[in-house]
């Protein structure tokens, strides 16, 4: 038998064989790879949905922590897991969107190199700033920037694109302060270090409700069930505005499709479940599934307005 044909026989037993893989899946251990730290809200999300999955299987879930580069590091160690569905990768518009405009060189593909799985929950962001800043509303703090520019700080992609976006739409000036997190920045908000910052509920809320900062708007279509008299950000005075984060799963490219499937269908009953309902919930984000079709062009189109909001503020690639 010649090369070619013993190729083709293998690659037609693959195929047979993938239905069959995908309904003993999983079998053995799973490494969910995530590029926050321990106790971020991904890393909160990945367990959370680790642990329904467990409960289903009876097989463990193992949340592997690798920050760094913007999730780069993450990114690339899931790229380069074998594709059988044992290493997957929890990640956000960060390392699938923002990242390709934000750096020359990534060290991955986020588009050749994964296999999307499905998209999980979206998120807002606050419009926050220290109890100094006068202003009162989105429209007030409009009319201070354009007297006297105001300084933003951001630890992350979302933060920093969402702040541009507000500058883009106000024709304002701000002052880009880099942190290398959000919440460090959120201490120097505090401190008044920074005046303003647009960033996660899970890190501003609870200064909010603390009283040290003070809260002016929603980045999300609609109020926030987890501050309920606090107005969108469109309807306090910039309407058209809004901005979300989110996270979805992924695997290796050259995954099986079936398994794929397989690894959706888990991934949408743990979020059906009440204890990730309630994780979701509490961070004030939404349940947000799709198929790996509907990921793969919600990506796509995500990939074209990050950049563009990116290339707008003039951002040039480290």
């Amino acid at each position: 038998m010649n090369i070619a044909r013993i190729f083709s026989a293998l690659t037609l037993f693959a195929a047979l064989s993938a239905p069959a893989f995908a309904d003993s899946y999983p079998s053995k251990p799973i490494t969910i790879v995530i590029g926050s730290s321990a106790g971020s809200t991904t890393d909160g999300l990945a367990r959370a949905i680790g642990q329904e999955i467990t409960a289903e299987t009876k097989v463990p879930v193992i949340v592997d922590s690798k920050p760094g580069a913007s999730g780069g590091i993450a990114a690339q160690a899931a790229a380069r897991a074998p594709a059988d569905g044992y290493t997957l990768f929890i990640t956000t518009n960060t390392t699938q969107a923002a990242n390709p405009h934000l750096f020359r060189k990534l060290g991955y593909d986020p588009v050749k190199d994964f296999a999307p799985v499905g998209a999980l929950v979206k998120g807002y962001l606050l419009l926050v700033t220290n109890p100094s800043v006068k202003a009162q509303n989105v429209a007030e703090l409009v009319a201070s920037a354009r007297q006297k520019p105001l300084t933003f700080g951001a630890g992350s992609s979302s933060a920093r694109v969402a702040s541009e976006l507000f500058q883009q739409m106000t024709h304002t000036q701000l002052t880009y302060v880099p942190y290398k997190a959000n919440p460090s920045a959120i201490i120097d908000l505090v401190g008044g270090q920074i005046d303003m910052m647009i960033v996660d509920l899970t890190t501003s809320l609870p200064q909010v409700k603390a009283g040290k900062l003070k809260a002016l708007g929603v980045s999300s279509p609609k109020r926030s069930p987890l501050a309920p008299d606090l107005p969108t950000i469109a309807e306090a005075g910039l309407p058209g505005y809004e901005m979300s984060y989110w996270n979805a799963v992924y695997a290796p490219a050259g995954t099986p499709a079936p398994l794929v499937q397989r690894i959706n269908e888990l991934m949408r009953r743990a979020l059906a479940t009440e204890n990730v309902r309630r994780f979701v919930e509490r961070n004030g984000m939404e349940p947000f599934t799709s198929t790996p079709a509907e990921l793969a062009s919600f990506q796509a189109a995500e990939y074209t307005r990050w950049g563009s909001v990116i290339k707008a503020a003039g951002i040039e690639p480290e």
